[in-house]
């Protein structure tokens, strides 16, 4: 039996309301506990406040609402945020942030932050193409601004930024162990401690986990296409997709006074996808490790009227495959390539920085913030083995390695230097009004210097009731791929490209209706210049400012507390974006959203929940004649029972509740890696209904 979105829907919020009657003799745990605390914010300002007041369009997401809605990787909780669906790419499945309709393939226009600290890669701008996940066991809260942010952030604070903070010893407080299993032979288990290390506050986390991936299938794939021209049966489709991963993750938070050290370790072995060229690669594997280390200082008054922060960072990411990764399969291009065409790059990157800023509140009704940094990016190894030259065609030696070798190799190590000045006026001019100004410059050493500003007023209308309007510019740095890359068959990279700029306007408006009902409305457009897109030139295909995009839309989003056990949360987003040019659907993105969750602790010790997503209208991109991306509606639910037996806790989780046929767009360029070829691929299949346990033990 079908049932429709509108039945699924009216299901749930009619369960939750029988539930709020039900849960009325229920009073045990106040909401504020069960849920924690999301009403204060600092990524707006780089200073806790309330984040009605923020001069930001932002949302939090703590702990006990990650606990709640079940969600155990960053993608899933990210997924109930206003305005934000993730998607994925074709190769290896890396999640794409989708803030206000702007999607790209690399997802460069997000600024993913960890403890405030960018997480970015030079090479191809994004964090990792081998992300592989990041758990949620260790996460404090997530913090995301939906719209520019380069005045603060600088570089790909472009559409949004995220902010993930991990947890300190305060939230740990003792020792908790965990294990989870589930459907496609997934196995989780962490172990995490909190307490006193001597006269440090010391907190712990070490977790590993592997899955063997959905195997959602794909019907047709790039060599499908090119068996119908050589008339050869070379592709591996109908065949599923490579979802496998590995993971080990550690982390060490050490604090003293007002200094605190962090040092990270990310280990990811991960399926290639659909394939690194649009072709299934079952065998193709890709591998990195992340080391990030940090030592930060905060010292409120450091001097009267002067709030101080430093901090000192080391990043450096591997890439690599294992051994090759297998772009089109034995007998592609009409036998050109016997064993199949077989590349495997990989790259090596370090990142070092420091930065300082301090707040002064001497003067009267100003906060005055001003900063400024260092960072270098170093591309410090490339390396690549294939059976391929620029043109595609075969190498009289077979698999060669083309390390070094200015001929072969994709591209060659390359730094960069950056430096950065920043100051922003948090004035309340006149009582209810602040105004919040702020301005970043920032300079490169390889494609010179940007200036970004912003704009925010926020007034208190009435006690229940707070209008903001927002201005503000932002850029996205060109890669080094994009700026750098040589004998690609694909694209060159194009030295004298510029950053892609956006300017952003937005009205918001919060208004707390009763104690126990609050709704959000915001409504937004934007105007993206320059956007960096390869470009057919002469015989082949470069990077170039070529692009031009504009968008609006808005995004509603209510919280109801129908009892002291029950609260219903939901979004709705909404959003229309073109190209300047030729006023055509940018594609990909969905221009309709709805997010729905209700929580219902209906006994002591016992918590229910349910959260609804429905995903709609998402047109192809410009050119793509591929039918449009069907809709679709999945519903999850997640049952919790505390203290089970003794400290043990018991969480079930089922995903895809009514098994839907879900599937995220592939873009036509993931197929047509030579110019030219007519490709029709399959989109990407989400899994279908899954099923996990979790137990997890506090001491």
């Amino acid at each position: 039996m079908q049932v429709s979105e509108r039945q699924i829907l009216c299901a749930l919020f009619v369960f939750a309301w029988i539930g709020a009657a039900a849960a009325e003799s229920f009073g045990e745990e106040d909401l504020a506990l069960v849920y924690g605390d999301n009403s204060f914010v600092s990524i707006a300002t780089g200073s806790t406040q309330p984040i009605r007041r923020a001069p930001s369009t932002a949302t939090v997401i703590t702990s006990r609402d990650i606990e709640a809605m079940g969600a155990t990787d960053l993608d899933q909780a990210l997924e109930s945020v206003p305005g934000l669906h993730v998607t994925m790419s074709s190769i290896a499945l890396a999640p794409i942030y989708v803030f206000r309709g702007i999607q790209t393939k690399l997802n460069s226009e997000v600024l993913v932050l960890v403890n405030g600290i960018p997480v970015t890669q030079a090479f191809n701008g994004d964090r990792s193409q081998i992300w592989g996940g990041m758990p949620l066991e260790n996460v404090a809260r997530i913090e995301v601004i939906r719209g520019p942010g380069s005045a603060l952030y600088g570089a790909d604070a472009f559409s949004g930024v995220i902010n993930v903070i991990t947890k300190t010893a305060a939230d740990v407080k003792g020792t908790e162990t965990g294990v989870r299993a589930g459907s496609f032979n997934s196995r989780d288990a962490w172990i995490q401690h909190g307490g006193k290390l001597g006269s440090l506050d010391a907190a712990f986390y070490l977790r590993a986990g592997n899955t063997d991936g959905q195997k959602g299938i794909i019907q047709q794939d790039a060599q499908s296409a090119w068996d119908g021209v050589y008339t050869t049966n070379a592709s591996l489709a109908p065949g599923p997709i490579n979802a496998e991963r590995k993971a080990i993750d550690a982390r060490t938070d050490l604090a003293y006074e007002a200094w605190r050290f962090r040092a990270a370790y990310q280990k990811r072995e991960v399926g290639g996808g659909l394939g690194v060229a649009g072709s299934l690669d079952p065998n193709g594997r890709g591998h990195s490790t992340r080391l990030y280390l940090d030592l930060s200082y905060e010292q409120a008054n450091w001097l009267p009227n002067w709030d101080v922060s430093g901090v000192v960072g080391y990043y450096d990411n591997k890439e690599y495959g294992n051994p090759t990764y297998t772009l089109f399969p034995a007998g592609a291009f009409g036998g050109a390539f016997p064993n199949g065409m077989i590349g495997s790059p990989a790259h090596s990157e370090r990142h070092t920085h420091g930065s300082i800023s301090a707040f002064y509140s001497g003067f009267d009704q100003h906060r005055i913030r001003i900063g400024a940094g260092l960072r270098k990016d170093d591309l410090y190894a490339v390396s690549e083995t294939k059976n391929y030259d620029a043109a595609f065609a075969p190498l009289p030696g077979g698999l060669t390695d083309a390390s070094g070798d200015p001929a072969l190799i994709y591209l060659l190590p390359h730094k960069r230097n950056l430096s950065y000045l920043f100051a922003q006026d948090e004035w309340n001019f006149v009582r209810d009004w602040t105004l919040t100004a702020g301005i970043r410059y920032d300079h490169y050493s390889d494609f010179g210097s940007t200036t970004n500003p912003r704009l925010a007023l926020v007034w208190d209308a009435a006690y229940n009731v707070i209008v903001k309007v927002m201005h503000g510019k932002a850029f996205r740095a060109p890669s080094f791929v994009e700026q750098y890359a040589i004998n690609n068959p694909v694209t060159v990279g194009n030295p004298n490209i510029k950053p892609e700029t956006i300017t952003t306007d937005e009205l918001a408006f919060s208004w707390q209706a009763t104690s126990t009902l609050k709704h959000d409305l915001n409504f937004f457009r934007y105007r993206m210049r320059n956007i960096i897109l390869p470009v057919a030139v002469a015989s082949t295909t470069a990077f170039q400012n070529s692009g031009d995009q504009v968008g609006r839309g808005l995004e509603l989003e209510s919280t109801l507390d129908a009892s002291s056990n029950v609260r219903l949360t939901g979004n709705y987003s909404l959003q229309h974006s073109r190209d300047s040019t030729t006023g055509q659907d940018a594609g990909m993105a969905p221009h309709r959203r709805l997010f729905g969750r209700a929580d219902w602790r209906f006994a002591p010790l016992w918590q229910f929940g349910t959260t609804v997503n429905y995903v709609a209208d998402r047109m192809r991109e410009p050119g793509d004649t591929r039918a449009k991306i069907p809709d679709y509606t999945t519903v999850d639910l997640t049952l919790r029972r505390e203290k089970i037996s003794g400290d043990w806790d018991v969480r079930a989780m089922v995903l895809n509740l009514f098994n839907r046929d879900a599937r995220e767009p592939t873009l036509m360029s993931a197929g047509t890696t030579i110019p030219g070829n007519p490709v029709t691929l399959s989109d990407l299949p989400l899994p279908g209904r899954s099923f996990y346990i979790q137990l997890t033990l506090n001491m």
